[in-house]
């Protein structure tokens, strides 16, 4: 079926109703109906009247005002002599209701005199002096206290005005010249600031309210609000900056991105995941996921089913904005880091049918993660993480369950959405900003050859590995090993060049391996991965160059809803998988007993003892020296919001990483201690 848009949100009310002001024009001794000026004028006076009054204004500038009565008949006398001699300063009611009224009666001689009288209403008689200094009072009284409001008003303008300008100014900047230059800016609370420039006229009316209208979008910094609908691809260049800055390395250990790598077999990868992002999984993100079990919310296709169109939008890009922030990218470049691998979801491109997945509203965000990691030197390695129909059934797939990619009624058909996909990302990345800073081009993630036919998996690579290539993608092209053994990949797919192995290696997910104590888990990573490895980079005993895309140091299976929502663990025989060829009912720690407690490992990393540190760290190091036998590895992930274990961010925070990834301490030569007084059950 043909794609569709996925519903956008109505353009927002844009007429904008100002409040009334309340009239303040009181006469301080009788009120006035609101006529014509001609009803509230007062007497016109003499000639003599009016040199009186000068001389009276000479020894007295502040005057109270008095209404008098006017026959209708001298009044008309009166205007018809004072239009003649033009001497008339008369202002309408009507016409500025929403002003102080100020109506001056009588001739004015001077202009001076006409200053001295403004404001004044009614001519003179008799005042007595006890009037005059009560109406002076009052007089000063209001005068003081417009003053303040004048003041007060102003100030508030200038408090709105100067940051507006100071942004607009820095906008405009940065739209001329490369976004990399400058400090960071988005390290802070989700701003709109920058759209203090633009208007709301400048969008066409068709784009209003449309993900193409920065005014709909949570979150501007550092995009570049102009409107634009242009296209490469078919994807849109929103957000982007005309200009782009290649110049920055990650650390003294890189070259900068506008210089060639070298040799990832001589130089390999080190880098880190940006998981649950753009691609949302529950035990990264788990309160994503707080709901009710009896809702049945468990991947992000049963959570934007329940929130619906408005709410799945509104959550997920608060959670877009705020889970990666340009910090994101300064502390994973200090950290001694050199590359990320930004996971993303078909939906950044396009939706089907039913899905409720929010619409393109990711592939924003991607751009702008690009951007960042651009302007702190880091490259980038792009994850295309869930395919239409799922490839693997596994929740960050977007949907758990059943696999409909190259499999099932419409297998065939999500294999060539996923082709027309590719089609459309390869143009667009394709273009000379990303050819420096784009190093590796995923094409799926994980898919589970194991319940799938091979030769399909096969096939479908293949052509979307010409069909990137066609398109002038030059980076190196990824694809997963399927979990079918990296043995198994010798003599297939040799002839692409350019074309990497990706292989993801975890001990906690094998129930054979979960078992070994904390000393064998070191050993098995510091000698088998090792051999792996070094297999796998020989194109006689495997397919060549190998990369690992994804591991971490967590030695158990305990992090919140890792196996899924609600399924429990492995490590206290509580995953109930309701397939019996997988599950584990039975505890699967090392002493296999009632021992075995996910209390420890779940605890608060202050509350790690030092020799539990020691193995944490090491058990990461020997890893990191393991796949750096091949091209190198990406941490899975940077952030998490509880799972210690699974994030380099919080890893580094508790003192179990290196401080900087290009600087370990033990790299598989020193003996492996024993870790004595550390249980083995937790």
């Amino acid at each position: 079926m043909a794609p569709r848009e996925s519903p956008r949100p109505k353009p927002r009310e844009r007429t904008h109703r100002q409040a009334k002001r309340p009239s303040h024009s009181r006469s301080p001794r009788k009120s006035r109906s609101h006529g014509t000026s001609s009803e509230s004028s007062s007497h016109a006076l003499s000639a003599d009247a009016l040199a009186k009054l000068d001389r009276f204004n000479q020894l007295n500038r502040h005057s109270t005002r008095r209404q008098e009565v006017t026959p209708k008949k001298n009044r008309q006398r009166r205007e018809r002599a004072l239009i003649d001699e033009k001497n008339v300063v008369e202002r309408s009611r009507k016409q500025h209701k929403n002003k102080k009224r100020r109506v001056v009666s009588g001739a004015l001689l001077e202009e001076a005199d006409g200053q001295r009288l403004r404001g004044l209403r009614g001519g003179y008689n008799k005042y007595e002096k006890e009037e005059e200094e009560e109406d002076e009072e009052q007089d000063f009284l209001k005068r003081r206290k417009r003053l303040w409001i004048c003041v007060g008003v102003f100030i508030l303008l200038l408090a709105i005005i100067i940051p507006v300008a100071v942004v607009v100014s820095n906008k405009h900047s940065s739209n001329s010249n490369s976004s990399s230059n400058g400090n960071p800016t988005g390290t802070g609370t989700p701003s709109n600031q920058n759209l203090g420039g633009e208007s709301e006229s400048d969008i066409p009316v068709a784009a209003r309210g449309s993900y193409l209208d920065p005014f709909t979008w949570y979150d501007t910094t550092d995009f570049n609000v102009t409107y634009t609908n242009d296209t490469v691809g078919g994807l849109p260049i929103m957000g982007l900056n005309s200009t782009w800055d290649d110049s920055k390395s990650a650390n003294p250990n890189t070259p900068p991105i506008d210089s060639p790598w070298g040799s990832y077999a001589d130089r390999p990868v080190r880098g880190v995941n940006l998981g649950g992002w753009l691609s949302i999984e529950p035990f990264i993100t788990p309160s994503l996921f707080n709901y009710d079990p009896k809702l049945g919310i468990i991947d992000e296709w049963t959570l934007t089913s329940y929130l619906g169109a408005d709410g799945a939008k509104s959550t997920l890009e608060k959670h877009y904005a705020t889970f990666v922030t340009e910090q994101t990218f300064i502390d994973i470049a200090n950290s001694g880091l050199d590359h990320v691998r930004i996971p993303y979801s078909y939906w950044a491109v396009v939706t089907y049918d039913d899905d409720p997945y929010v619409f393109r509203i990711s592939w924003r965000y991607l751009l702008r993660g690009i951007e960042w990691a651009r302007k702190h030197g880091l490259r980038i390695n792009l994850d295309l993480h869930a395919l239409p129909g799922s490839q693997n059934g596994w929740n960050h797939s977007g949907r758990q369950g059943t696999i409909g990619w190259l499999n099932g009624t419409n297998g065939q058909l999500n294999a060539q959405r996923s082709l027309d996909i590719h089609n459309q990302l390869s143009q667009f990345f394709a273009q000379d900003r990303y050819k420096n800073i784009i190093s590796f081009y995923g094409l799926v993630n994980e898919p589970k050859m194991t319940a799938l036919q091979p030769s399909d998996v096969i096939s479908w690579t293949a052509s979307a590995y010409d069909i990137v290539r066609k398109n002038g993608i030059n980076a190196y092209i990824v694809f997963g090993d399927g979990f079918m053994g990296l043995a198994k990949w010798q003599g297939q797919l040799q002839n692409q060049p350019g074309l990497v192995l990706d292989a993801h290696q975890y001990v906690i997910f094998n129930s054979g391996q979960i078992k070994y104590n904390h000393t064998q888990k070191v050993a098995y990573a510091c000698s088998g991965w090792t051999q792996q490895t070094e297999q796998s980079m020989n194109v006689a005993t495997g397919f060549g160059p190998t990369i690992f895309a994804e591991w971490s140091q967590a030695d158990t299976d305990c992090a919140q809803y890792l196996n899924n929502v609600g399924w429990g663990t492995r490590w206290m025989g509580t995953y109930a998988s309701g397939d019996p060829s997988t599950q584990v009912l039975s505890p699967d720690c090392p002493t296999q007993d009632a021992q075995c407690s996910c209390t420890n490992a779940n605890a608060d990393p202050s509350q790690y003892s030092s020799t539990y540190k020691q193995f944490l760290q090491m058990f990461a190091e020997a890893q990191m020296a393991s796949f750096e036998k091949g091209w190198g590895w990406f941490y899975w992930t940077w952030a998490t919001e509880s799972a210690t274990q699974w994030s380099y961010q919080l890893g580094l925070a508790a003192g179990i990483l290196p401080a900087k990834a290009y600087a370990p301490e033990f790299n598989c030569t020193a003996t492996i201690p024993s870790f004595s007084g550390l249980p083995e059950y937790y």
